[in-house]
């Protein structure tokens, strides 16, 4: 099994599904009390949304790019960043590195793809919804993403911030998303991306007419797979 090098901490309550989630599939596949072998760089989320707000990206991709050297430098032989937004300066991380970096965007596209659909709603922060790296990302897939109109997408981001990353889930929240996604289903949506890692913890598929993705689980599946080989 090869050792994963988590990129955390952005929020701490999201990347403590993906170790719970890597543990658990690594033991469906394996068995008995095989667990997943797991290096962590969990990083002060503080420090890092000041630089997203005050547009220092530049400063967050050094920040995370020297965490990936150190992942590396202890032994990680691939790489997992644990939050859609930051995918943003994956560029950053890979140049730091010699090990792969597993994009979200790819392991989501892939996913999307294989249920036959083209056209898919995205639901995330306000800066990955309004800004082009994951969408073209997912563009350069072969899919259309559609984005929520302006105030359902400050909806969606202050969720996140004020609520999401905090560890509050509230019903008033949920049927607010549920709302939003029944608004880009009629917009012409086949699929919904949860591209958030936190959304997982509000909403999952029993909220949507059409199917959902959920990033944070597609990736630690696809992380999972890239450590054991193929089932």
């Amino acid at each position: 099994m090869k050792l994963i090098g988590l990129l955390g901490g952005m929020s701490w309550e999201s990347s403590a599904v993906y170790y719970r989630l890597a543990n658990e599939l690594v033991r469906d596949r394996v068995g008995g009390l095989a667990s997943a072998r797991l290096l962590l760089h969990s990083l002060d989320f503080a420090e890092i949304e000041r630089l997203q707000a005050e547009d220092r990206w530049d400063e967050a991709g050094a920040l995370l790019a020297t965490a990936a050297a150190g992942l590396e430098a202890g032994g990680a032989e691939l790489l997992v960043l644990c939050t859609n937004t930051m995918h943003k300066v994956a560029p950053a991380i890979e140049a730091s590195v010699s090990v792969p970096l597993l994009h979200i965007g790819d392991v989501t596209a892939t996913a999307v793809r294989a249920a036959g659909i083209r056209r898919v709603g995205l639901l995330a922060t306000a800066y990955t919804m309004e800004q082009p790296f994951l969408r073209d990302r997912l563009g350069g897939h072969g899919l259309e993403v559609l984005v929520p109109e302006a105030d359902d997408r400050a909806l969606v981001h202050r969720v996140i911030y004020d609520e999401l990353c905090l560890g509050v889930v509230t019903e008033e929240s949920r049927r607010a998303y549920r709302e939003v996604i029944a608004r880009l289903v009629a917009a012409g949506a086949e699929g919904i991306i949860l591209g958030c890692t936190e959304i997982e913890l509000l909403v999952d598929q029993s909220d949507s007419a059409v199917p959902v993705f959920p990033t944070t689980r597609l990736h630690v599946e696809a992380a999972v797979n890239a450590a054991l080989g193929p089932a």
